[in-house]
């Protein structure tokens, strides 16, 4: 097993596929490579479960433990993403995958994935999966920040315009970080929402926020978006005439003087701020960015 993981992470690294996610994905797959109970056998090179559809089901068999490795990480980046592959396909089952349909570890499961599609039926797959990895690694991984590396708390911030989607729903958060690196240096945890992207580390693992602070770039907990969807916005309601309307979120922005009256307003983007617990941008506002209001005050719709 040990010596196998070479080829874990040479195969994922031509493919932009973790390596280690691929591994863990096989103890999984087969007992921690005992092969207890599994649908496959260790001379059929198959170490996820390939073609293994339904109960009593064999499965595929592979010329060598590499090729089989291969196949496991083609099928991983399918799911992942709508790139090509880098090696010639041997995936047969990589025409099955809708593209892109699972990019975050967690939606391999098809319970746990909002398109209802995914490696395996059972609940909680990927988070399994993510658990174990989390033992292995242990105290080098920092859950709220991804798994990228530490950076650098001094290298340059190259600028980047657009916006990141916080969707990681894990009870721990995602970390919010005064500098691009990891450290004793959390700002403030997040759960959900749509951030301002200013800038990117040098190291590309860091995004850095119109409020000047730093956000992992890691695709398992976050998505950055050049524009804001359709999908990224959302309709609130006011029950209130007076809620007022700022030039940025947070007490410490300026009144604009005006505000929303009651009715139903879209929101376009979320923000930390003072004196709310969240802000939120107003579609009608979106070109200036001038127009945010305290969602304490308002009831999604």
């Amino acid at each position: 097993m040990l010596d196998m993981i070479p080829l874990y992470l040479s195969e994922g690294e031509a493919e932009g596929v973790r390596g280690d996610i691929a591994f863990v994905q096989s103890c999984v797959e087969t007992g921690n490579f005992g092969f207890s109970g599994s649908a496959v056998m260790l001379e059929q090179n198959n170490f996820c479960g390939m073609g293994v559809t339904s109960n009593g089901k064999k499965g595929n068999s592979f010329d060598s433990p590499q090729m089989g490795i291969r196949v496991q990480v083609q099928h991983l980046k399918a799911y992942a993403c709508t790139e090509e592959l880098v090696n010639p396909k041997v995936d047969p089952r990589f025409r099955y995958v809708v593209r892109g349909s699972a990019p975050y570890v967690e939606w391999l499961g098809i319970p746990e994935n909002p398109h209802g599609k995914g490696w395996a039926a059972g609940a909680g797959y990927g988070g399994k999966i993510m658990a174990i990895l989390k033992e292995i690694i242990g105290d080098s991984w920092d859950a709220g920040d991804g798994m990228e590396g530490s950076g650098n708390p001094n290298q340059p911030i190259n600028p980047l315009s657009g916006f990141v989607k916080v969707f990681y729903k894990g009870k721990d958060g995602v970390n919010v970080r005064k500098s691009p690196c990891m450290g004793d240096n959390v700002d403030q945890v997040v759960f959900d929402g749509v951030y301002t992207v200013v800038g990117i580390s040098a190291d590309k693992l860091w995004y850095k926020l119109k409020s000047g602070l730093f956000l992992t770039s890691d695709k398992q907990y976050v998505q950055f978006m050049e524009k804001l969807s359709a999908a990224s916005s959302y309709m609130v309601k006011v029950d209130i005439p007076d809620l007022n309307i700022r030039k940025g979120p947070g007490t410490g922005y300026a009144r604009t003087g005006r505000f929303t009256g009651v009715g139903a307003f879209t929101i376009v983007e979320e923000a930390q701020g003072a004196g709310a617990s969240k802000w939120g941008l107003l579609k009608s506002y979106q070109n200036k960015r001038d127009g945010w209001i305290s969602l304490d005050y308002v009831t999604r719709i």
